[in-house]
């Protein structure tokens, strides 16, 4: 986790964020069922990644259309991993 982001991912109202869109998504990786394949999903991505000027910022960090829920191959291909 990075270390700026640490109070968000704690914090009461990412928890309720991260669990309503994952329920939102079905549970299942939005990117492989967008390929045909049925894989769960296991982090609430952002779409634009978090940095120290924006993750106060509640249009970036709670905004359900700046999240995805992604299985674990998937996230680290969105961060290039």
């Amino acid at each position: 986790m990075q270390e700026f982001a640490e109070k968000l991912y704690k914090s009461k109202a990412w928890q309720k964020c991260r669990k309503a869109y994952a329920a939102k998504a079905g549970g299942l990786c939005e990117r492989c069922i967008a390929r045909g394949i049925v894989t769960p999903g296991e982090i609430v991505h952002h779409r634009i990644h978090l940095n120290p000027s924006n993750v106060s910022d509640p249009e970036v960090a709670l905004n359900f259309n700046n999240l995805e829920l992604l299985c674990r191959k998937c996230h680290g291909e969105a961060h290039g991993n």
